[in-house]
């Protein structure tokens, strides 16, 4: 399967530097002027596009099918990952309001998150649920998926069986990234697990 991974287009929230995860703003007039830029650089020969639910990333996905047949088709696999009480928050916010946490590096951690957010391992097993189902519809199409900042970096590297960069690499607003994906995905929970901190 060729996959085309890309990020949503700008909000207000990624314009300030906050946390999103969960909550669902709509794209910015600059978020929408991005999508609009990043579909003449589609390729012609998309055969399916697959949106996370959240609005940002519907709202991206039916600027950048305008041009084809294909309909958008949302999973919540894709959703972004769920950072709890760091929601809204810019990190000056969070590192104040939750001192604890933000010693812990709780975001960083892989079986532990912020109160009332999801785990990095949740958002792994998700993700690479969804790409599997994926896999066996469309294992020789061209997949035009929209998600998000931190889903992006879970599914390039159980695409790429390598995780070493995950949380230096970092896809850009309406950016793209594509990816050659096929069975069996890797399973990088083992290596994942040993970048907890105490």
């Amino acid at each position: 399967m060729k996959l085309l991974l890309v990020r949503h287009g700008q909000t207000a929230f990624n314009l300030e530097h906050r946390y999103l995860g969960a909550l669902d703003p709509p794209l910015n007039d600059a978020g929408i002027a991005q999508a609009q830029r990043l579909r003449a650089q589609l390729p012609d020969s998309i055969d399916v596009v697959i949106s996370s639910p959240l609005l940002r990333a519907r709202q991206t996905a039916e600027v950048l099918r305008h041009d084809t047949a294909a309909a958008v088709i949302t999973d919540d696999a894709f959703r972004e990952r769920n950072v709890g009480v760091f929601e809204g928050l810019t990190q000056d916010e969070a590192r104040t309001a939750f001192p604890d946490l933000w010693a812990r590096n709780i975001t960083r951690q892989w079986h532990a998150a912020p109160d009332g957010g999801e785990t990095i391992a949740a958002v792994f097993a998700r993700a690479h649920t969804g790409l599997t189902r994926l896999l066996e519809h469309y294992a020789d199409a061209t997949v035009l998926l929209v998600a998000h900042g931190f889903v992006a970096k879970v599914i390039r590297a159980i695409a790429r069986g390598d995780h070493h960069d995950l949380f230096d690499w970092q896809l850009d607003n309406a950016a793209i990234c594509a990816l050659q994906v096929s069975l069996p995905l890797a399973s990088l929970e083992p290596a994942l697990s040993t970048m907890e901190r105490p």
